[in-house]
């Protein structure tokens, strides 16, 4: 079988537009534990807009905290209201902000629990930028789990030094190297980013199903995010308790219900339902410890297979 995956580095537009959403998130959060925050960010040639809805008692400097990310010269501008009172009212009693469906996955080809071909790219994507720290990109086909193809686009490099690093970093029968010629000009000086939108880049690479709601900008009572989270650790534990070779799990919820509607494990192909777990916002904040947590940390190198308490 041949798959492909890809990664983009922390200085690739959308992923500085997640960056500044969960920082965004983390300031409300130090300042009140109970905030609820959904922000959205799109960012381009030096403009930032933030759009979203937040109830806090915080007030942080949303100006500052962005242009500490992106730089001074960059107008800001910030559209935030108060959160819904009818989303309110469901999330006020312990219930799910909104309705979704949230899928988890792990696997035993790797050691982080992740497809191969993902993990080839992302571990590739960070060596790499640990040279160039510049917007990329990088992305590896394999077939039958040998390197077909490998595919990588870095700003600020040469060719052929980049050639040099990249086959001294993982085997292939082709390399792609910055295949339209050298890069000069990226990050927001070429392209707009928006937050939410790497989200398999964030997930598990495309041969996986997802549930396809953003993590980036959103409080653990929007169980996109929370709920993903608890998804994957719960497939992490069945696949070690199980010794499994593959485990999904799925999710889903109603707006304003604390426990999901659904809550199913894919153990090897046998389904089962999920057991033994405190499933509703508050129990998955408690459970992961996302008071703990800064978010910001989350959103640079995928959101799972590092270490955090959903694994």
């Amino acid at each position: 079988m041949i798959k492909t995956a890809e990664f983009v580095s922390p200085k690739h537009p959308d992923k500085i537009c997640d960056f500044i959403a969960d920082s965004i998130l983390d300031a409300y959060l130090v300042g009140d534990k109970e905030s609820r925050v959904a922000i959205e960010v799109m960012g381009g040639h030096n403009l930032i807009t933030i759009n979203g809805e937040v109830t806090s008692s915080a007030k942080p400097d949303i100006e500052k905290v962005v242009k500490e990310i992106v730089g001074q010269d960059y107008k800001i501008i910030s559209n935030i209201s108060l959160q819904s009172t009818e989303i309110a009212r469901g999330v006020d009693t312990g219930g799910a902000g909104d309705q979704g469906i949230m899928k988890g996955y792990a696997t035993s080809e790797t050691k982080e629990y992740l497809p191969l071909e993902y993990t080839l790219a992302r571990n590739l994507c960070q060596k790499v930028y640990e040279v160039y720290p510049y917007d990329g990109k990088t992305q590896v086909t394999i077939e039958n789990k040998v390197v077909k193809t490998v595919v990588v686009s870095f700003q600020n490099t040469k060719n052929a030094e980049l050639l040099k690093l990249v086959q001294s970093l993982i085997q292939a029968d082709e390399y792609l190297i910055n295949p339209a010629g050298e890069w000069v000009m990226g990050g927001f000086d070429s392209d707009t980013g928006l937050s939410g939108r790497k989200l398999i880049v964030d997930n598990y690479g495309p041969e996986i199903p997802i549930g396809g709601g953003s993590f980036s900008g959103k409080d653990y009572t929007k169980v996109d995010r929370s709920g993903a989270y608890m998804a994957r650790r719960i497939a992490v534990e069945l696949l070690e308790a199980r010794k499994a070779n593959t485990v999904y799990t799925k999710l889903a919820y109603a707006i304003g219900k604390s426990e999901p509607v659904m809550a199913v494990a894919v153990i090897d192909g046998a389904e089962e339902e999920i057991t033994g777990y405190d499933l509703s916002p508050k129990g998955i904040r408690e459970f992961l410890k996302l008071d703990q947590v800064k978010f910001a940390d989350t959103c640079q190198w995928g959101h799972f297979g590092g270490n955090f308490e959903w694994r």
